[in-house]
C-alpha cells in the first residue's frame, strides 16, 4: 500500500541523454534525479532492466534472464572514472544520434569497451578483490547459470538452447563441469558485466534515496523460452520430454484484437512451484526489492488465472483460462515479505477474483486517465472521480500514446467532447497534456505517475511502444535542454498545490 500522497515520472534508463547511443547509468541519470527532486517529485519509475535482444527488437519485456541487468546500461563514463577505461578510448565513440536509441551501434561500441575494461580488471588482480568475490557469492543462485548460459550462447550462436548438444541441453553434471572449465574466461567476463551493472545501479539507487526519491521497477510475469531461467529450471515450465514448450502464454480475443495476443512465453507449472514453496519466485522478488523500492508486476492477472495456448497455434484463439494457486501463493508471499511493495498492472479492468486478492492484501492497481473518456463515462473506472485512494493514477503508460498524440491522432470527436465536459472547458492540443496531468494530480489517488513525454507535451512521435508494430519501439530519448526551469517550476507548483510535495 502507498502510504503517502506523491507523484513521479516514468522514464526508462535507455531514454536518458548520452553520447554513447543509448541512455545509461552515468551522469545524466544523476542529473535526472536532481531534476525530479527540484520539481518536487518523489518517484522514478523505470521499465524492466533486463538484457534485451535484437531478435525481440530490444523489448525490455522479452529477455534471456529474469535476474540479470542489461550491460548496455553500464556507463562508460563511470568506467573511465574507475580507471577501467581511458578518455582517449571514450573519444573514439562513433558520432551517435542524440535521438533515437541506436541499439546495434551502441552494442558494438560498448562491446569493445567492455573487452578493454575486463582485461584491465583481470590484469590488476581485481578478480580476487573482496567486493568482486562477495558479489559472485551472494548472487550465485542465478549468476552462475546466467553467465554460463550467456557464454554458451556465444559458443552456439544459432538456435535456442534446445538445439545445443543433448548433454548441455539437459544439463548433465559432468558436461557442465567440463564446459565451465573450457569457457572459464567468457563466463568470468559475463559475471564482470553483471558486477558493473549492479554496482552502478545500486549507487544510483542510493543517490535517489538521499534525494528522497523512490524507485519503481517493473517485473514481467513471464520469461522468454530461450532464457537462462528456463534452461536452468525446466521443471518449472510446461515443457515436453525434449524440453520444447507444451503450452505458451497470451491473452484471449477482445475488442482490441479478434485473434487475441500470442506472447509465446512458456507458462509455469504452478503445481511444481507450489511444491517448492515458490522458491524461484521468492528469489526473483527478493532481488527486485533489493534493486527497487516498489515493483510494478506486469500482467498481474497471471497470478490469479492465465490464458494458456497449446504450443504451435498461430493465434491465441484456441487457448483456455487456467487457474493459478493465487490464495496459497499470496499467503506464502506475505509471510516472506510482510510489507510487500508491489503494484498490480490491472489498468482498471479487474476481475472479481483478482479484485478480491488486491483488496485483501491492499495491493494498489493502475488507472490510466487516457482510458476514461469513452462512452462508459461517468462509470469508467479510469475516470478520476472513480479512483480508489489506494491506487496509482497515470496519464498513460509505455504502451499508450502520449496525451498529445492521443488527443490529435486517436481521440474521436465524442472523446474530446467528453474530455471538455469533464474539465469544464475546452483545451487546445498544445495545452491538453497539462489539463490531463492536473486531473490526475487533484484526484484522491495516493500516487500519480506521468511519462516524461507528457510532462514535455510531446506528440505521437515520442511514443515508447506501439504493441504490434515491428520496428521503432523502445527508442525514444529526450534532450537535456528539454527540462527547462519553466517546466520544473510548473510541475513543482502543481505538486505542492495538490498535496504531493
Amino acid at each position: 500500500m502507498i502510504k503517502q500522497r506523491g507523484s513521479g515520472i516514468l522514464l526508462h534508463v535507455t531514454s536518458l541523454p548520452s553520447p554513447y547511443g543509448i541512455g545509461d547509468l552515468g551522469g545524466e541519470a544523476y542529473r535526472f534525479a536532481d531534476f525530479l527532486a527540484e520539481a518536487g517529485q518523489s518517484f522514478w519509475e523505470v521499465l524492466p532492466l533486463s538484457p534485451t535482444l535484437a531478435i525481440h527488437r530490444h523489448s525490455p519485456y522479452s529477455s534471456y534472464s529474469a535476474f540479470a541487468g542489461n550491460p548496455l546500461l553500464i556507463s562508460p563514463e563511470f568506467l573511465c572514472r574507475d580507471g577501467l577505461l581511458t578518455l582517449t578510448e571514450l573519444e573514439e565513440a562513433p558520432c551517435f544520434s542524440s535521438d533515437p536509441v541506436d541499439y546495434e551501434q551502441a552494442a558494438a561500441f560498448k562491446e569493445r569497451l567492455f573487452g578493454l575494461a575486463f582485461e584491465r580488471f583481470r590484469s590488476r588482480g581485481r578478480v580476487r578483490s573482496g567486493r568482486w568475490t562477495d558479489f559472485c557469492e551472494e548472487q550465485a543462485f542465478w549468476l552462475d547459470d546466467h553467465a554460463l548460459f550467456a557464454a554458451l550462447k556465444r559458443e552456439f550462436p544459432y538456435g535456442t538452447w534446445q538445439t545445443w548438444p543433448p548433454e548441455l541441453r539437459d544439463r548433465k553434471p559432468a558436461s557442465l563441469k567440463k564446459i565451465r572449465k573450457k569457457l572459464a574466461l567468457p563466463i568470468a567476463r559475463e559475471k564482470f558485466l553483471q558486477y558493473l551493472f549492479f554496482r552502478q545501479w545500486l549507487s544510483l539507487k542510493e543517490y535517489c534515496r538521499r534525494k528522497r526519491i523512490h524507485l519503481i521497477g517493473d517485473l514481467p510475469i513471464y520469461v522468454a523460452y530461450d532464457s537462462a531461467d528456463v534452461w536452468a529450471h525446466p521443471e518449472l515450465f510446461k515443457l515436453s520430454e525434449e524440453k520444447k514448450p507444451l503450452a505458451v502464454s497470451g491473452v484471449p480475443p477482445d475488442l482490441f484484437s479478434r485473434t487475441g495476443q500470442l506472447w509465446g512465453n512458456p507458462v509455469y507449472r504452478w503445481d511444481i512451484l507450489k511444491e517448492t514453496g515458490y522458491f524461484w519466485w521468492m528469489n526473483r522478488l527478493r532481488q527486485g526489492f533489493q534493486c527497487c523500492d516498489f515493483l510494478r508486476i506486469d500482467h498481474f492477472r497471471g497470478f490469479i488465472s492465465y490464458w494458456e495456448v497449446p504450443a504451435g497455434e498461430k493465434t491465441a484463439v484456441n487457448g483456455q483460462w487456467k487457474k493459478a494457486p493465487a490464495e496459497d501463493f499470496f499467503r506464502q508471499l506475505f509471510k516472506t515479505f510482510p510489507c510487500l511493495p508491489i503494484i498490480a498492472e490491472d489498468l482498471g479492468a479487474t476481475s472479481a477474483d483478482m479484485r478480491e486478492i488486491m483488496t485483501r492484501y491492499e495491493i494498489p492497481g493502475m488507472r490510466p486517465v487516457l482510458f476514461a473518456f469513452d462512452d462508459s463515462l461517468p462509470d469508467n473506472p479510469c475516470a478520476p472521480h472513480n479512483f480508489p485512494q489506494n491506487t496509482i493514477a497515470y496519464t498513460g503508460t509505455h504502451d499508450l500514446n502520449t496525451v498529445r498524440g492521443w488527443f490529435s491522432r486517436e481521440a474521436t470527436r465524442q472523446d474530446k467532447k467528453r474530455l471538455f465536459r469533464y474539465l469544464g472547458h475546452r483545451v487546445t492540443v498544445s495545452h491538453v497534456h497539462w489539463a490531463v496531468i492536473r486531473l490526475a494530480m487533484m484526484s484522491v489517488a495516493q500516487l500519480v505517475i506521468f511519462p516524461l513525454q507528457d510532462i514535455l507535451g510531446l506528440d505521437e512521435k515520442a511514443r515508447m511502444n506501439l504493441p504490434g508494430r515491428l520496428g521503432g519501439n523502445w527508442q525514444w530519448r529526450f534532450l537535456p535542454e528539454s527540462l527547462t526551469p519553466e517546466i520544473i517550476q510548473r510541475l513543482r507548483e502543481m505538486t505542492e498545490l495538490y498535496g504531493r510535495l
